[in-house]
């Protein structure tokens, strides 16, 4: 939060205590207001607006999401990292060496557990 907006809350809040502290010394101890002038009125309690953001401030906040959603797309960009050791796909040929030569093991230690 920056210094300026909270400045102007506690103003804000600063005038809202005032206020009130006219008020109750506008009190008569019965609890009616005192008639300090013919036809006097208190002053109506200022309504709070909506909050706006100044140009500067809405722009700031722009330029800082124009650089997240940037920073995000780069990110898209780069191909996915993959996992250290990760293999490859292998293909029909390669599994079917791969079960001939597991074959030809398995026999050879079938073979010599008999003898």
């Amino acid at each position: 939060m920056d210094t300026e907006q909270i400045l102007t809350d506690l103003r804000t809040e600063r005038d809202r205590i005032d206020r009130a502290i006219s008020a109750l010394e506008g009190l008569d101890g019965t609890g009616t207001l005192k008639a300090t002038a013919p036809g006097a009125q208190p002053a109506p309690a200022k309504a709070r607006g909506r909050r706006r953001m100044s140009p500067a401030g809405r722009k700031r906040i722009s330029m800082m999401m124009k650089a997240r959603w940037a920073a995000k797309r780069k990110q898209a960009a780069k191909p996915a990292s993959t996992k250290a050791g990760a293999r490859k796909p292998m293909s029909a040929a390669v599994k079917k060496r791969l079960s001939l030569l597991a074959k030809a093991r398995w026999a050879a230690r079938k073979k010599a557990a008999k003898s």
